[in-house]
């Protein structure tokens, strides 16, 4: 979508001894050799228990396997098992060349399989028990994993090797794919020795590389899932198809929380193609042989609907009830000092409101699910986040042990947080509807985009007020951050291991933990009722916390006659990392060089998933008054960089969404009832909106962290503060689309 530019990337340097640290890592002992494969677990510490890895049936004859992570084949192919999701985000890459690295393999012989869903093996290790993808935690909680699954099988096959040719196994090296004995001649490639590799014992320690020895880490290696999307090979849900199969259409309430009173089907059922018409928990679901079939007889259904307890009220009548809130003292989180004396006795106080809509994921492939039923077990076929969730949802729906439920997950096309839902609403519906009708048939759940933007989950509709007292010099005495709106938490498993004292950390991230050396800051939170589904967003609470916050800061700094950046520079002289990226942003940018007559330059920072990002954008004016982004220069510190060109798509991607979001992107609510439907009224930023994105990314030994969400929150705030310092006009709601229309 945007020109590359030059990209500054690092050269990984991380200790050898921080890498072997036993504090790390723990590693199960092998299980043994069975038949012609071997199979051994690998089990992290990260502050939560994980259950004992449970035997592996083996693996095919000749395979060498092993660990959970990795497959050889006597065809020399080496397959990398991803416990995480692909839906665009280059996870499957990323991984892969974690694990390619410490084994050697040439990046030609890798290929990457979804793993199943199993907890014991392929949890997330910052999730506790469980599996799934989300929280920008791929990489990072696979780092330590997957570097000691290909260290372990490079060492296994050089031992199989020394074994073999009778030579000392530190006599022998591994390059490419291949084993060599300089001394004797003699080579091997990992196909020839993965009999023989499979049964040596599984080692007890290996050594991991030091970083100035990688050959992949740090390069930008081919995307593994682009050859098979540019030649239409790759299967997504929709392409999925079983003998028999039905596809499934779900009439749902039209306010959220209305229930469901009776319906008349006899119109649905004469439509050529609909099979079935049943009650599920969610609506009334339509089953036909195709979608169209299974469209048109929804169209038909004639149903009654309770709306007596649904929600009712619109956005704006949300909005007066949110300002009354936000007048009222909240739960406290954070209370440093005392900032309510220190801006009363103030030399100058700035106040601000921030207004922030509801928002849809609006992924490009709208969700599905294929389900079949067997006698005594079940098969999921879809683009799965949260297999542990999914897995145990469905079972409990279809009377089934958790592990007679398999889940076969498929890469997706986007997400942004919508295929990871605490309800496990997709699977549960599947589910729920073969259920309905007796597992007659294999049947498809598909969402149309209507039924996902009307009737789906959301970004949650926020209000934040915020006081800020300056001294004579304009320095910043006290910070009183006020944050109305609903918690994502809130009556889901998750609350009682979130939610404390009245206080959900999703709504306040980054404003709680606000990084500026202010003396003086409190925060607090309301949180509102409202019945209107609501779902970790890209990025989660860093959409609003960071505009609200670095749009504030910049009004402060300019208030107190400072210029933005210098402030930030001032107030960051603690936070080195965050302090580098602004630096780099300002550096290549030009900050401080006079822009041409009708241009303007704004600047954000921020620290979301352990990552940090500045964002500096360079805007005009269109005919309309709209910002037009011309230039977004990027500094990026996200650790040790796995493939540069990745971080640097998903910085860019993340821009990009970002900025629909801040120029266009808007929920409403009438009647309770959401008037958006499609991409023709909740508009996605088109392509010639999309700016020159240029990313830097800095050069870090620290482990790596998230990238797939950190570039989101920086990009509206930076966009807001230069188009005030172009046009004088603050901008305290988002999107600016219904701020010029106001």
């Amino acid at each position: 979508m945007s020109k590359k530019q030059p990209r500054e990337q690092s050269q990984s340097q991380l200790s050898a001894d921080a890498i072997n640290s036993p504090s790390r890592r723990q590693f199960l002992k092998s299980s043994g050799a069975v038949g012609a494969g071997l199979v051994v677990g690998f089990q992290f510490s990260c502050g939560s228990k994980t259950a004992p890895t449970p035997p592996t049936p083996p693996p095919p004859a000749a395979e060498f396997v092993p660990n959970a992570f990795v497959r050889i084949a006597p065809d020399n192919s080496v397959t990398v098992i991803s416990k995480h999701i692909e839906f665009g985000q280059g996870t499957y890459t990323g991984l892969a060349t974690i694990l390619a690295e410490e084994l050697d393999a040439d990046w030609s012989q890798i290929r990457v399989e979804s793993a199943p869903a199993d907890a014991s093996r392929y949890n997330n290790l910052f999730f506790g028990p469980a599996q799934g993808t989300g929280g920008s935690t791929a990489i990072p909680n696979s780092w330590q994993q997957l570097r000691q699954a290909g260290a372990t099988a490079r060492a296994m096959l050089v031992t199989a090797a020394a074994q073999a040719w009778a030579v000392p196994a530190a006599e022998i090296t591994v390059q490419r794919g291949r084993v060599t004995h300089q001394v004797s001649g003699q080579n091997a490639s990992f196909g020839e020795l993965a009999t023989a590799a499979a049964q040596i014992p599984v080692p007890e320690d290996v050594k991991l590389k030091d970083p100035k020895d990688f050959k992949l880490i740090g390069t930008s290696v081919p995307r593994v899932d682009v050859p098979g999307k540019s030649r239409g090979e790759t299967q997504f849900t929709m392409d999925f198809h079983l003998p028999d199969m039905l596809t499934a259409i779900i009439a749902r309430p039209p306010n959220f929380g209305a229930k469901l009173v009776n319906f008349d089907s006899a119109l649905a059922r004469k439509v050529r193609g609909v099979v079935q018409v049943v009650a599920v928990p969610s609506g009334v679901a339509v089953l036909a042989r195709g979608f169209w079939a299974a469209k048109k007889g929804r169209d038909a259904l004639r149903i009654e609907w309770d709306t007596s307890s649904a929600e009712t009220r619109s956005s704006s009548e949300l909005l007066a009830e949110y300002l009354a809130l936000a007048g009222q003292p909240g739960n406290s989180a954070r209370n440093d000092g005392d900032a309510s004396a220190a801006i009363t006795g103030a030399a100058k106080v700035l106040s601000a409101d921030f207004e922030f809509p509801f928002l849809a994921h609006a992924p490009m492939e709208p969700l599905d699910c294929v389900i079949r039923l067997n006698k005594d077990s079940c098969d999921l076929w879809y683009g799965c986040q949260s297999p542990t969730r999914d897995q145990s949802v469905v079972a409990s729906i279809l009377g089934l042990p958790p592990g007679k439920v398999h889940v076969h997950t498929l890469l997706a096309g986007g997400s942004f947080g919508r295929r990871a839902t605490p309800n496990s609403d997709v699977a549960s519906e599947a589910a729920n509807i073969v259920k309905a009708i007796g597992g007659k048939a294999p049947v498809k759940l598909v969402w149309t985009r209507e039924d996902d933007i009307r009737g789906g989950r959301y970004r949650p509709m926020y209000f934040h007020r915020l006081r800020a007292g300056l001294d004579k010099n304009g320095n910043i005495m006290g910070w009183h951050h006020r944050v109305v709106g609903q918690s994502i938490a809130r009556g889901t498993p998750y609350e009682p291991l979130l939610v404390k004292n009245g206080i959900d950390p999703i709504s306040l991230e980054g404003a709680m933990n606000l990084p500026y050396a202010i003396p003086n800051i409190a925060v607090e939170l309301s949180t509102t009722d409202v019945q209107v589904p609501v779902l970790w967003w890209r990025s989660v609470g860093h959409t609003h916390t960071a505009f609200s916050t670095e749009v504030f800061i910049d009004e402060l700094a300019r208030a107190g006659g400072h210029d933005p950046v210098e402030l930030r520079r001032k107030l960051l002289k603690k936070h080195r990392r965050l302090l580098g990226v602004l630096d780099l942003a300002a550096e290549k940018s030009g900050w401080g060089k006079p822009m041409p007559k009708g241009k303007a330059r704004g600047i954000a920072v921020h620290k979301s998933f352990n990552s940090f990002v500045a964002e500096v954008a360079e805007i005009s004016l269109g005919s309309d008054g709209m910002p037009v982004v011309e230039r977004v220069v990027c500094a990026v510190d996200c650790g040790i960089a796995i493939n540069p060109d990745n971080i640097a798509a998903q910085v860019e991607g993340g821009v990009g969404f970002g900025l629909g979001a801040a120029l266009h992107n808007e929920l409403v609510l009438h009647k309770g009832r959401v008037k958006q439907s499609n991409f023709h009224d909740y508009r996605s930023l088109r392509i010639h909106e999309m700016p020159r994105v240029e990313v830097h990314i800095v050069q870090s030994s620290e482990s790596p962290t998230g990238i797939g969400e950190p570039g989101v929150p920086p990009i509206a705030p930076a966009v807001a503060n230069a188009y005030r310092q172009l046009t004088g006009r603050p901008v305290r709601r988002l999107p600016f689309r219904s701020l010029l229309n106001t």
